[in-house]
């Protein structure tokens, strides 16, 4: 997925889904925590392959992905292509009004604006980027 697009949660806490994320996230997928302050989006293909590398790990282990399944919402966009955040996923992204959505590979990430700015600036640096493309060997 990719992209980054702007959008404001609606007074229920419903988030617009951009037609481009929606068509990869698919008409079912799954919000949950995130390791940064956001949250994470994945289609019902991708989470049911989380979903299987956990259960492939012993318990003690699978015991610390608590939270992620906890917190986990099921999510289907609505005709205008909005989902219900929950509360508890907007409260621990501090998801208020603005929102940016960004395509973050296999999943889409849920970000308040102001958030993803700061992290946005840190990330986007000309030395940040030759680290990631010398990783991956470009």
């Amino acid at each position: 997925m990719t992209g980054e697009y702007q959008h404001n949660l609606d007074s229920k806490g419903r988030l617009f889904i951009p037609a481009r994320l929606r068509e990869e996230l698919g008409n079912v997928f799954y919000v949950t925590l995130s390791m940064d302050k956001c949250l994470s989006a994945y289609s019902a293909e991708s989470w049911q392959i989380f979903s299987d590398k956990v259960n492939a790990m012993p318990y003690i282990k699978q015991r610390k992905m608590r939270p992620l399944f906890a917190y986990a919402a099921k999510c289907e966009p609505d005709a205008q292509g909005r989902v219900l955040i929950p509360q508890n996923l907007r409260d621990y992204a501090a998801l208020t009004k603005s929102v940016t959505v960004v395509g973050c590979n296999n999943h889409a990430e849920f970000w308040d604006s102001d958030a993803w700015s700061e992290m946005n600036a840190l990330e986007t640096t000309p030395e940040n980027i030759a680290a990631v493309m010398e990783e991956l060997e470009f």
